[in-house]
């Protein structure tokens, strides 16, 4: 019986299924993103805050003109840039960057989908809509969006693959080492 963490057969059924259900999570984490933003840019003026859950969640609407915690703050053409030259990479060495796993090709999808989000937000409107603000007391967490999220869970899935399936790659490597050798 087939787990649904088993390496993926390249142009196999499974593959093209799970595959396409990879690339409409992205999709959906880019729908969910700029509808999101959508929502707070309208509803909400720049700056304003809404406690959802007293002293530790607020609706918060920021726009960071950076990365991650505004670094490169002003520099939207290159981190343009540096998100194209990703995409692009990762849609060129996709099998190489995946390995066939299937919750690599997801974790991948996941990061697409938050990339262009946060893309877009760049383009149309100069700046990332950040809006979701979580702390406690004085430590806080800076401002993130629905892309953020999805970026770090693609990343994170990515690394925990990598290091679950560390010994099966080793293995595999190791067998390809011996068949070139002989």
């Amino acid at each position: 019986m087939t787990s649904w963490l088993d390496r993926l057969t390249p142009g196999s059924l499974r593959e093209r299924i799970f595959c396409g259900v990879s690339i409409a999570a992205g999709c959906g984490v880019l729908l969910a993103d700029q509808c999101s933003k959508q929502a707070v840019v309208h509803d909400f003026s720049l700056g304003e805050s809404r406690p959802v859950i007293d002293g530790f969640f607020s609706l918060t609407y920021v726009i960071n003109y950076g990365a991650v915690w505004s670094m490169f703050s002003g520099r939207g053409t290159f981190l343009l840039s540096v998100a194209l030259i990703v995409a692009v990479l990762m849609i060129v060495f996709f099998r190489r960057l995946t390995e066939n796993c299937p919750e690599r090709v997801l974790a991948a999808a996941l990061v697409f989908g938050g990339m262009a989000g946060n893309s877009i937000d760049r383009l149309w409107r100069g700046g990332v809509v950040d809006f979701l603000d979580c702390y406690y007391r004085s430590y806080h967490w800076p401002v993130f969006n629905v892309a953020d999220i999805a970026i770090c869970t693609g990343v994170g899935l990515f690394i925990l693959s990598s290091l679950a399936r560390k010994e099966n790659s080793d293995e595999s490597r190791q067998v390809k080492d011996d068949k070139h050798g002989e």
